[in-house]
């Protein structure tokens, strides 16, 4: 062990004093002196170090400032991060250590501890193995005679490749000097050159074929190559020669370039269709669309109904006919003056009703929705009284809306209507029947009014019969409604049908939804009539079998075809009456302009009973 010196101060000195000169030390003793020395300091500033990081106090009287180790158990020692905590949201999922994943090129992602399967690999391995095999070409004997030869050079260095897949000898000379008939071709060359189907091309034992992968793309199918001279072979037997396949080839050419060209003229058409429909629906769009009020008197108390919008006036008289005040935004009612009883009836005209219940109807629909059908009944008949007309909004459709109507009178109802609105679709197909022909035209026919006068002036004529038609003409003379006889004629499935002129007189020009509803009212002239005189039954016979004893309308339906007619031009009425029993008779009508384009198609049944007695209830 080194001595140090005890001197007047207790602190090391460096260097230390020598030691005595009469010790004889070796250089390797003095070498480990020093590095005992050496180590006995270090441990000394060790143990100061230590002192000075616990409460001792430091020289200058001061605690020392050190940082709390992580593992003190000091109330200050620093504390580790808290770990983030999972999202209860998340639901259950699985940790994995991806530092630990190792890809096994299976898709899958396994541990360390987890290999990869072995038997695939093995498997993988096995047809490596077995690929390489077939890709060898045969080896070469050493006795020429049986080698194979190329076909034109004789030569034996051939192409393995084209004698396995297609069982050509060929050498690679020549197939490359020859290729207008060793080389390949695809499948659509095949088919668009030579005229293969798809069929031929796949059948190995026709045609064999050499698959390789598709050079645009990698996920594309394999390409399919056939030998030209094969393909060729094939061909000319298909066709019978070569001139063969040229003529079918340009046969196929100009059918295809003739339905390019009709496709063309179809599309053409098509698109000057839509032009011209587009066009006439602007046209139809911008057309002004009349909104009238309520009907107005003038100085000379004639009523008049004014739109709202361009003040054109209809004539009183029609819209007296037609006249319903809004009481509501669902009710209308009719005024009692303007309702028309005809002549020896039981109650107001049918025909009256049906146009103002329509009216009323049409007042509550989108004018874009055109009345297409409309299915009635009358109850009860109605007295010459205002009549209540109350409007269900059935359904308000995107293409249909309904509306059914109901009229009161006196608290009873006494009619009910449905109307269906349709908005129009002129691009949709349609059929026209054929029009009427051999009918009189309207300047060759006599007003019904003026043959009820000429019958009343027949000799032997009965004077009540006389009496009936002259009131009857009278009533029709006054009647804004002109009715023609255009006589009648026999079907060919026998039916009798009656033919009529009908027109407006002095009606202005007015929108189609107020056509329509007038049409409503003229539809019920001279029609459940048919069905007694297709009995021959007549008001005016002695009583009896056939005299016509009841005569009154049950229901009445009507189907729009025409959103584009006038009731101010001469329609003609074709009616006939298919069945006639128990009391009841059901009459079909069909409305045609005077051009012969149809307008509506109706239907009613009425009461029509003979002046006969019910056996059972005879007097005894």
């Amino acid at each position: 062990m080194a001595e140090f010196e005890v001197g007047s101060s207790s602190k090391l000195r460096t260097p230390p004093p020598r030691p005595p000169a009469n010790l004889d030390l070796t250089p390797e003793q003095v070498k480990r002196f020093e590095i005992n020395r050496l180590k006995a300091k270090a441990k000394q500033r060790e143990r100061e170090h230590a002192a000075s990081s616990s409460s001792a106090l430091n020289p200058n009287k001061k605690r020392p400032l050190e940082v709390v180790a992580a593992s003190s158990t000091s109330p200050t020692a620093p504390k580790p991060e808290a770990k983030l905590r999972r999202d209860s949201r998340l639901g259950k999922y699985f940790e994995y250590d991806l530092s630990k994943m190792v890809n096994s090129k299976g898709g899958f992602l396994l541990e360390d501890d987890k290999e990869a399967d072995a038997e695939l690999r093995a498997k993988e391995r096995e047809r490596e193995r077995e690929r390489a095999k077939k890709a060898l070409e045969p080896p070469i004997f050493l006795d020429p005679a049986k080698n194979p030869k190329c076909k034109d050079c004789g030569s034996v260095d051939i192409d393995h490749t084209f004698r396995k897949v297609f069982g050509c000898l060929v050498c690679n000379t020549c197939k490359n000097a020859k290729p207008e008939k060793y080389s390949l071709l695809t499948k659509t060359e095949c088919k668009e050159d030579y005229l293969l189907t798809d069929g031929e091309l796949k059948d190995e034992e026709i045609m064999p074929h050499l698959l390789k992968a598709n050079p645009h793309k990698s996920t594309f199918a394999n390409m399919m190559l056939f030998l030209r001279y094969q393909v060729e072979e094939f061909a000319w037997t298909k066709w019978g020669s070569p001139e063969a396949l040229d003529a079918e080839y340009e046969r196929r050419v100009s059918l295809k370039s003739k339905k390019k060209n009709k496709k063309f003229e179809d599309g053409l058409k098509e698109l000057r269709r839509r032009t011209r429909e587009t066009v006439w629906q602007r046209r139809k769009d911008q057309e002004h669309k009349h909104v009238f009020g309520v009907v107005e008197k003038d100085l000379d108390g004639v009523g008049k109904q004014v739109c709202h919008e361009c003040g054109f006036t209809i004539d009183s008289q029609v819209a007296h006919t037609l006249e319903v005040e809004q009481l509501d935004s669902n009710l209308f009612r009719s005024l009692a003056k303007h309702l028309f009883l005809p002549f020896r009836s039981r109650g107001i005209f049918g025909g009256q009703v049906i146009s103002q219940a329509l009216v009323s109807a049409t007042n509550t629909v989108d004018p874009a929705y055109a009345l297409h059908s409309m299915h009635c009944y009358f109850l009860l008949s109605a007295t010459p009284a205002p009549i209540l007309y109350h409007v269900d909004r059935v359904r308000n459709g995107r293409s249909y809306c309904t509306r059914a109507v109901r009229a009161y009178q006196s608290g009873q109802m006494v009619f009910i209507i449905i109307c269906s609105f349709q908005i129009p679709e002129t691009w949709q197909p349609s059929k026209k029947p054929t029009p009427p022909n051999g009918v009189p035209r309207p300047d060759q026919c006599a007003f019904a009014w003026e043959d009820a006068l000429k019958r009343a002036d027949e000799p032997g004529c009965h004077s009540k019969k006389r009496a009936y038609l002259i009131e009857w003409a009278q009533e029709r003379q006054q009647s804004f409604v002109l009715i023609k006889n255009a006589g009648w004629r026999i079907e060919s499935n026998g039916d009798k049908v009656w033919m009529y002129w009908f027109k407006v007189e002095g009606m202005p020009a007015c929108n189609s939804a107020y056509q329509k509803c007038i049409l409503g009212y003229i539809s019920d002239y001279q029609f459940i009539g048919v069905a007694g005189k297709t009995m021959g039954l007549e008001s005016t016979s002695p009583p009896g079998p056939t005299r016509l004893g009841l005569m009154s309308s049950l229901d009445h339906s009507i189907f729009f075809y025409n959103n584009d007619f006038d009731c101010g031009q001469w329609m003609l009425y074709m009616i006939h009456s298919p069945s006639i029993g128990s009391g009841r008779g059901v009459v079909f009508g069909r409305m045609y302009t005077e051009s012969g384009d149809l307008i509506a198609l109706m239907t009613q049944e009425g009461v029509t009973r003979a002046d006969i007695r019910d056996p059972s209830k005879a007097k005894l």
